[in-house]
C-alpha cells in the first residue's frame, strides 16, 4: 500500500491492548480511521470480537480483527506486531486505594509486556496505562528479564499533557488553532511531575505572572477537572485516546520513513543517543523529554532545559523528587510483586 506523497509501501501491524475500555475504544476507533494504519488488532478480555466488528464497517484501509483471552488470544494478537498500544487497566472504584489500584494496574501492565517480550520482542511499545511513571520502569525490567529491552522502542505516551498545554494556552493568548502552538511538556506524567515549560514554546508566548501558576496547575491537574464534570463516573478517556492516538500515528509515520516528527515522551534516556547527558543533569534515568521519532524508534533525546526560567527550575526540582520514588516503586514491583 502506497502512501500519498510519502512512497512509502511498509505495512506496520498495530496492536491496542486494552480495546474494549473507555480509552481503548476511542483509540481504535482513531487507529482505523487513519491512513496509515494498515492492520489493527484488539486485546481485551471482554468484548473485542464485537468493537472489531464494529469498526470493520469503517471504509478505511485498515483490516481489525479482534481477540480474547482464550485460546492464547494475547498471543495471537501481539504476534509479530511492529506497534503495541497498551491503555489496558480499570479505572479506581469506590473503597478501592491507590495502592490497590496500583497493584491491579501495575499486573495487567507486567503480564502483556511478558506477552509481548515473547512474541513480538521488536515490537515498538506505548504505555498509555497509568501510573505512567511507574509502569514503564515495570516495562522496562520485564523486558530486561527476557532479554529483549530495547530503549529506543519503549515509550511512555504523555502527549495528554502537551496536549493540554496547547489547549491551555491557546485559550489565555488568543490563538484559535491550538495545535499551531508547541509547547514542550517534560518530566512524568502526574501532577507535579509534569513540567511545562512555556518558555520554549514556538510560536513564543507571554504567560502574564499572575495566571502563571494557575496554568501550570491546570496542564498538571486537568484530569481532575474532567473527573469533577463527569461527577466520578468517569476520567479523561476521550482526550486520552486523542493523544494516545496523535503519539501512535507519529511512532506508525516515522517507522514508515517520514523525517522530522517530534514528541516529547517518557523513555530511558541513558539508553537513547543524547539522553545520557540528560539522565545526568536531572538526576533519574526515567524522563520525558522531546524525542526525534525514526525507523529505530527513539533516534534521539533533544535536551529542553537549556536556559528555562528560574519557575521552571523550581519546578524541575519538585518534580525529579517526586519521580525517583515512582520509578523505585515500578523497579520494586516487576521484581517483588505482591502475592495473590
Amino acid at each position: 500500500m502506497v502512501k500519498a506523497g510519502l512512497g512509502l509501501t511498509r505495512s506496520v501491524p498495530t496492536v491496542v491492548a486494552g480495546a474494549s475500555g473507555g480509552i481503548g475504544q476511542p483509540l481504535s476507533l482513531l487507529l482505523k480511521s487513519s491512513p496509515h494504519v494498515d492492520e489493527l488488532a484488539l486485546y481485551d478480555v471482554v468484548n473485542t470480537p464485537g468493537v472489531a466488528a464494529d469498526l470493520s464497517h469503517i471504509s478505511s484501509p485498515a483490516t481489525v480483527t479482534g481477540y480474547l483471552p482464550a485460546d492464547d488470544g494475547a498471543k495471537k494478537a501481539f504476534k509479530d506486531a511492529d506497534i503495541i498500544v497498551i491503555p489496558a487497566g480499570i479505572p479506581r472504584k469506590p473503597g478501592m486505594t491507590r495502592d490497590d489500584l496500583f497493584n491491579i494496574n501495575a499486573g495487567i501492565v507486567k503480564g502483556l509486556i511478558e506477552v509481548a517480550a515473547e512474541v513480538a520482542p521488536k515490537a515498538f511499545i506505548l504505555v498509555i496505562s497509568n501510573p505512567v511513571n511507574s509502569t514503564v520502569p515495570i516495562s522496562a525490567e520485564v523486558l530486561k528479564a527476557k532479554n529483549v529491552f530495547n530503549p529506543q522502542r519503549l515509550f511512555g505516551v504523555t502527549t495528554l499533557d502537551i496536549v493540554r498545554a496547547e489547549t491551555f494556552v491557546a485559550q489565555l493568548v488568543g490563538e484559535a488553532q491550538p495545535q499551531k502552538l508547541n509547547i514542550p511538556v517534560i518530566g512524568g506524567h502526574s501532577g507535579a511531575t509534569i513540567i511545562p515549560l512555556f518558555s520554549k514554546a514556538s510560536p513564543s508566548v507571554s504567560i502574564p505572572d499572575d495566571k502563571y501558576d494557575a496554568l501550570v496547575n491546570r496542564v498538571q491537574f486537568g484530569g481532575d477537572e474532567v473527573v469533577k464534570a463527569k461527577d466520578g463516573a468517569g476520567s479523561a478517556t476521550l482526550s486520552m485516546a486523542y493523544a494516545g492516538f496523535r503519539f501512535a500515528e507519529k511512532v506508525i509515520r516515522a517507522v514508515k520513513g517520514e523525517k522530522g516528527l517530534v514528541e516529547p515522551s517518557y523513555v530511558y534516556l541513558p539508553g537513547v543517543p543524547g539522553g545520557d547527558a540528560i539522565a545526568k543533569q536531572v538526576g533519574t534515568d526515567f524522563f520525558s523529554v522531546p524525542i526525534e521519532l525514526g525507523p529505530n524508534g527513539a533516534e534521539k533525546a533533544v535536551n529542553p532545559l537549556e536556559g528555562i526560567t528560574d519557575k521552571e527550575k523550581a519546578l524541575l526540582e519538585k518534580a525529579t523528587a517526586e519521580l525517583k520514588g515512582n520509578i523505585s516503586k515500578g523497579v520494586d514491583f516487576a521484581h517483588n510483586p505482591p502475592q495473590k
